[in-house]
């Protein structure tokens, strides 16, 4: 598969801020995605990098426990080439996201009331091969039922009671506005009222489309569009109390957990590219065009929210979500707790986006 045109080759020389930046905890995440390769290869994006073109790389760095700065530089300089890729309007856009942290309860109480729910038993993958005709080709889940697959209960439907009696709920939450952002997220770590922390990730989701609250606040004339934050559409529900649940069912996604171990209280959820997430360095792609494990040079020079200085750093594509769509489209981890969500929350910048690209694929060799 040949590179898209969507790529245009630079060099290091190009990058802006490339020398300053800390190539070291770069290589710490990449080393993640180098263990986990020879387990399971990533699929190869539709933009033509070539999983099977890493193959050099990730054998050294799992060679190399932990290089200084300037060796960590040096590797990735001799295995990867920078290629700019063109948004497709222009500049391309991050945004970040978080693992929250939020208080909860083993079982319902009185102020614990809000359930996050693990995969319910009916719920099935559905793809072209078993979807029945007329159903919405972008459902990629489905409710089994003895007449065939269906659409699956949304999120209004499910919080109304559609799976109630189930035993599905892994832990309660005393708000739904917190839960909500869970969702969002896709992960969070689990203070338990019993002492315990406990984190719970993405399992699978009822399959509808996502709509941000953001977008349904700002079209209803609520909050003006170049206002909108995590922060902000907080804010917008604590003072509107009755009205949550008006505009969060208007997003009929649901999203359903798993539980999962917190290994280590530095790192992220394991995500979509089946390694742990680094904060500041791990980024969430379009996975149909990028491939998993994809150094990307990112530049955002209006972004400061994450160390009060333009943001300059190679970041590794290990997840992807249902709103990063496009070439040039990125969603930074900004790590767990409420300080990353701080960050997160104000996050929407214009950006550059270099993928480095392995040296094989343009018929180079390591230098």
């Amino acid at each position: 598969m040949p590179l898209s045109s969507t790529f245009s080759e630079k060099s290091f020389d190009d990058l802006p801020g490339w020398s300053g930046d800390d190539h070291a905890a770069a290589f710490a995440a990449f080393r993640r995605s180098a263990f986990h390769a020879p387990v399971k290869p990533y699929r190869t994006g539709s933009l033509g990098v070539d999983f099977k073109a890493f193959a050099e790389a990730y054998a050294e760095a799992r060679a190399v426990s932990a290089p200084n700065r300037s060796q960590a530089r040096s590797f990735f300089e001799r295995h990867f080439v920078p290629m700019l890729v063109r948004g497709e309007n222009g500049s391309g856009l991050v945004t970040g996201f978080y693992e929250p942290e939020v208080e909860a309860s083993p079982v319902r109480t009185e102020r614990f009331t809000v359930p996050l729910l693990s995969r319910p038993a009916d719920l099935i993958d559905i793809d072209d091969g078993n979807r029945p005709a007329g159903m919405d080709a972008y459902l990629a889940f489905a409710r089994r039922t003895d007449d065939g697959p269906v659409e699956y209960f949304d999120r209004g439907e499910i919080e109304r009671g559609a799976l109630a009696g189930q035993k599905l709920e892994i832990a309660w939450l005393a708000e739904k506005v917190d839960a909500f952002f869970v969702h969002v997220q896709g992960a969070a770590r689990l203070k338990m009222t019993d002492g315990r922390l406990c984190r719970v990730t993405y399992a699978a989701k009822s399959g509808q489309r996502f709509t941000g609250p953001g977008k349904i606040l700002s079209e209803l004339g609520e909050i003006p569009l170049e206002k909108v934050t995590m922060q902000s559409i907080r804010a917008w529900f604590k003072a509107h109390p009755n009205r949550v649940d008006e505009i969060l069912w208007q997003n009929r996604s649901y999203i359903f957990f798993r539980e999962a171990a917190v290994d280590d209280a530095a790192l992220g959820p394991i995500a979509a590219a089946k390694v742990p997430l680094t904060p500041g360095r791990s980024v969430a792609v379009d996975r149909l065009l990028h491939t998993f494990g994809t150094p990307f040079y990112i530049d955002a020079p209006t972004l400061t929210a994450f160390d009060q200085k333009p943001f300059r750093r190679l970041m590794i594509a290990q997840d992807t979500g249902s709103a990063i769509m496009g070439p040039a489209r990125g969603d930074l981890f900004a790590g767990s707790g409420d300080a990353a969500g701080e960050i997160a929350g104000v996050v929407r910048n214009a950006a550059d986006f270099y993928a480095l690209v392995p040296r094989p694929l343009l018929g180079g060799a390591t230098r």
